[in-house]
């Protein structure tokens, strides 16, 4: 049971760490608005995680044949989605430096936040190619109780990563100034926009 759960913790780890559109929302939103909504987001994060990872210990192959068909829809979807997050934000940087809106009047909840990046994850191609790629090598797991070990080494090794980048961006939320807390924004929603033209040229690839 150990090495099952071990390998549960190695899986939810090999798809939290890779810096991508996922962790940088993560690290924004901490900046912006302080750890516990970054939290609130990595933990949508690593729900689709350990969704994925269910899934992998419930249906084996079957998941990945059943999710090859969606790998482009997902893409374009994650694509255009990440974009108008990235303009969005881009925009509300811009009427913070013009100071005709320091803060967001209105920011989501905790709950929207949550569920924000939790469909985000769920589409993202990164996280869905990874997961399809792991049941490929996936040993047998045996029994409901082994199932459910590996999907919780998953869940909270992947929550465990999210966390920490959420406190990374709510350290730098107390003590930036708002030309600092701008910028990031700036800069966050550049490398967001960047990632998702990624997304689409790797769609519209042959």
């Amino acid at each position: 049971m150990i090495e099952i759960l071990l390998l549960g913790v190695l899986a939810g780890l090999g798809v939290a760490i890779p810096f991508g559109a996922i962790s940088v929302l993560i690290v924004e939103t901490g900046v912006q608005r302080g750890f516990g909504a970054a939290w609130a987001a990595g933990a949508g994060a690593a729900s689709a995680d350990g969704l994925f990872a269910l899934a992998a210990a419930i249906f084996g192959v079957a998941a990945a044949v059943s999710l090859a068909p969606l790998a482009l829809p997902l893409r374009l979807l994650a694509a255009g989605l990440l974009a108008v997050l990235g303009l969005r934000g881009l925009w509300l940087a811009r009427r913070r430096i013009r100071r005709l809106d320091p803060d967001e009047c209105c920011p989501p909840s905790r709950l929207g936040t949550y569920l924000r990046l939790l469909g985000l994850t769920v589409i993202n191609p990164l996280t869905v190619g990874y997961f399809a790629a792991l049941v490929v090598g996936l040993p047998d797991l045996g029994d409901a109780a082994s199932r459910l070990v590996f999907v919780a080494g998953a869940f909270g090794a992947s929550l465990a990563w999210q966390s920490l980048l959420a406190a990374a961006g709510g350290l730098l939320h107390g003590r930036a100034s708002e030309r600092v807390r701008i910028a990031t924004s700036v800069g966050g929603n550049l490398i967001v926009l960047a990632l998702a033209a990624r997304i689409a040229l790797q769609a519209a690839a042959p």
